[in-house]
């Protein structure tokens, strides 16, 4: 058995600030981490620090980009065990996003239709929660998660065990 990391966020950014005030929920982005020490941690987000405007398939670090700037982020990180061959299939499906990145997108009208409760799905188009739970689905990692896709939705998934909550920078220290 093997541990993957769900990785709840909360930036402030004004889009988080959106979808916090729309969700009535504490994270508004969510990430999927390969190690407890998250240097292997994806998602689909704003790909410059300095621009919310432009999305796609990022690899997030703790002390880089979005992350370094919004220092104050909050976090809740979750364990989940895994069989080897699960967490491989994991992998695999990363890096065949990240091997392809040019062809994805970021569904950015996606995230605006969850708000208004309507699916809007383009192929190889993803937001950040979107993508945990294709990852995860694609894994063949039960997870029971509804259709429209929210952050704290991830909340729920059973076998989850808490590893942090707290200041994100404060994590590793």
């Amino acid at each position: 058995m093997k541990k993957i990391y769900i990785v709840l966020t909360y930036t402030g950014t004004i889009l988080s600030k959106l979808i916090k005030i729309y969700t009535r929920k504490e994270y508004s982005h969510v990430s999927i981490a390969l190690d407890e020490d998250l240097q292997h941690m994806y998602s689909f987000g704003r790909l410059n620090a300095y621009n919310p405007f432009f999305g796609g398939f990022v690899h997030e670090r703790v002390d880089k980009g979005t992350y370094r700037r919004f220092k104050k982020t909050k976090t809740r990180i979750y364990s989940l065990q895994v069989p080897d061959e699960n967490y491989d299939e994991v992998v695999n499906v990363i890096k065949d996003i990240k091997d392809n990145r040019r062809e994805y997108h970021y569904n950015i009208i996606g995230l605006i239709c969850v708000a208004i409760h309507l699916k809007f799905k383009r192929e190889k188009s993803f937001y950040c929660a979107e993508f945990v739970k294709y990852v995860l689905e694609k894994s063949n990692i039960n997870n029971e998660l509804p259709d429209l896709i929210k952050p704290e939705d991830f909340n729920n998934i059973k076998g989850l065990d808490i590893v942090y909550s707290g200041i994100l920078r404060e994590y590793l220290n």
